[in-house]
């Protein structure tokens, strides 16, 4: 899943770092912090994108599948 989010610094990264290291349901993510949409990528095999975006808004992020 590919996900647009205004994640763009170190201490936002390591704030959804702390989150996703953490659930099991999340098997691989990256952040591409030098794109403009501060690209999201996520690999899971038992979450689909609604609640990916649940959660980042519950952590006071916006984010959009792309």
């Amino acid at each position: 899943m590919i996900f647009a989010t205004n994640i763009k610094t170190e201490t936002s990264k390591n704030k959804i770092a702390a989150f996703f290291n953490t659930n099991k349901s999340i098997l691989q993510w990256s952040i591409d912090q030098e794109d403009i949409d501060c690209v999201l990528r996520i690999i899971s095999e038992n979450l689909n994108a609604g609640q990916i975006i649940e959660m980042l808004n519950f952590l006071d992020f916006d984010c959009k599948e792309l």
